[in-house]
């Protein structure tokens, strides 16, 4: 196995075990090394340090152990499987009244560069680096064997996550047509094929059946809809009306299906393809139940300040719209953004709309969407429920 040598002093984020080096971290590398070779990163005088996952770029490697072993697959089995057996503990694996879950969440089950999303019989693996991307015939072997008869087909899909390498999405064990997923009861189609991410935002399950029990009787508004999560929420908490905002034909579309899946010919939902900003312009004072859960508005931190003013901007559009003791739902998944950049923001606009406004609950990621307590980087979705008098 090839090596890379650290510059002296430059070990001490490996010896806290942070699971990232840093392109500026590296004083040479034997020769010939590519993107996705697996290498033995030693320190300046020469000690083991890690092995991982070698790419160009700023994170020049993602680190799998921090012991001297093989990379096989007894490897990938063993953290397979104990991402499964977390899965287990905290109820989701096996679940009666719910087969969606994340399986594998990068650096929080200590593999960086893999996402693992299980619908039923099928997971859904997605690569964000490219030595995960190679290796992905073995770890669909594993995968199968470390859940215990529970996934049936694998489905391979990083063409937006490694779009410079053009990967073939397809399935890479078995093969199904069977795409509905059930979540604490309730069906959603899932679209892995063409959909975002791996075809649904399992990350929001909790904050759902949250949200579920303020929607009796209530005018909701759910921006930046997608696939209609929470609207399918809402509409089984007995909402009064339901309006599903998305800019994506394409999202609206699949909002309506899941509708329909849930609760068909119910006249209470409507879904409007239009802009989120255009939308909250021209709306009246109609809710007094609001959902702002848009896409990342900061890909990389160069971007924070446009996506701070972003926030700010939005979050003051749905307090000068929603009613008086209305309850607003708010969220960013921005991994840049802080949870105090967030609440600033949202501050910023309270103020600006002249509103007064109490913190409910301050929201987080869930349990399947694990942070590796020596990598906090992995705190990315983070949102709060307000009280709006």
């Amino acid at each position: 196995m090839k090596q890379i040598y650290l510059k002296r002093g430059k070990e001490e984020s490996l010896l806290r075990f942070h699971p990232w080096i840093f392109s500026g971290a590296i004083h040479h590398s034997d020769e010939n090394i590519t993107d996705g070779d697996m290498v033995r990163v030693v320190s300046a005088s020469g000690d083991f340090l890690a092995i991982g996952h070698f790419q160009m770029g700023s994170i020049a490697v993602r680190i799998l152990t921090f012991r001297d072993v093989t990379i096989d697959d007894d490897f990938w089995y063993a953290r397979l499987h104990s991402a499964f057996q977390v899965r287990k503990v905290i109820g989701l694996a096996n679940a009666s009244q719910n087969n969606t879950y994340r399986l594998v969440h990068g650096e929080g089950d200590n593999l960086p560069g893999l996402i693992i999303d299980i619908y039923g019989s099928t997971a859904v693996m997605q690569a964000h680096s490219i030595g995960m991307h190679l290796a992905r015939k073995a770890i669909a072997e594993q995968l199968v064997k470390a859940m215990e008869g529970l996934v049936e087909h694998v489905y391979y899909k990083s063409e937006t996550t490694l779009p410079f390498m053009e990967p073939e999405n397809g399935f890479l064990i078995g093969g199904t047509s069977e795409n509905i997923g059930i979540e604490n009861g309730l069906s959603f189609y899932v679209d892995w094929l063409r959909g975002q991410k791996t075809g649904f935002f399992v990350d929001q399950r909790e904050n759902r059946s949250l949200l579920e029990k303020y929607a009796k009787d209530k005018s909701v508004l759910n921006m930046f809809c997608y696939t209609g999560g929470f609207s399918v929420y809402a509409m089984r908490g007995n909402a009064k009306l339901v309006h599903s905002v998305d800019s994506s034909a394409k999202a609206i579309e699949l909002t309506r299906a899941n509708i329909e899946l849930n609760f068909a010919g119910d006249n209470r939902h409507e879904a409007f393809c239009e802009d989120a900003f255009r939308y909250l312009e021209k709306a009246a004072d109609q809710y007094d139940l609001i959902i702002l859960d848009p896409p990342a508005f900061a890909k990389h931190r160069g971007a924070l300040h446009n996506a701070l003013k972003g926030y700010t901007r939005l979050n003051l559009k749905a307090f000068e719209k929603i009613k008086k003791g209305g309850v607003l739902f708010t969220f960013s998944c921005s991994q840049v953004v802080t949870k105090d950049h967030f609440r600033n923001a949202v501050f910023t606009a309270a103020a600006l709309a002249h509103r007064k406004v109490r913190i409910l609950h301050q929201l987080h990621q869930p349990a399947d969407h694990p942070i590796n307590i020596y990598h906090p980087e992995g705190e990315y979705l983070k949102g709060l429920v307000l009280f709006v008098e």
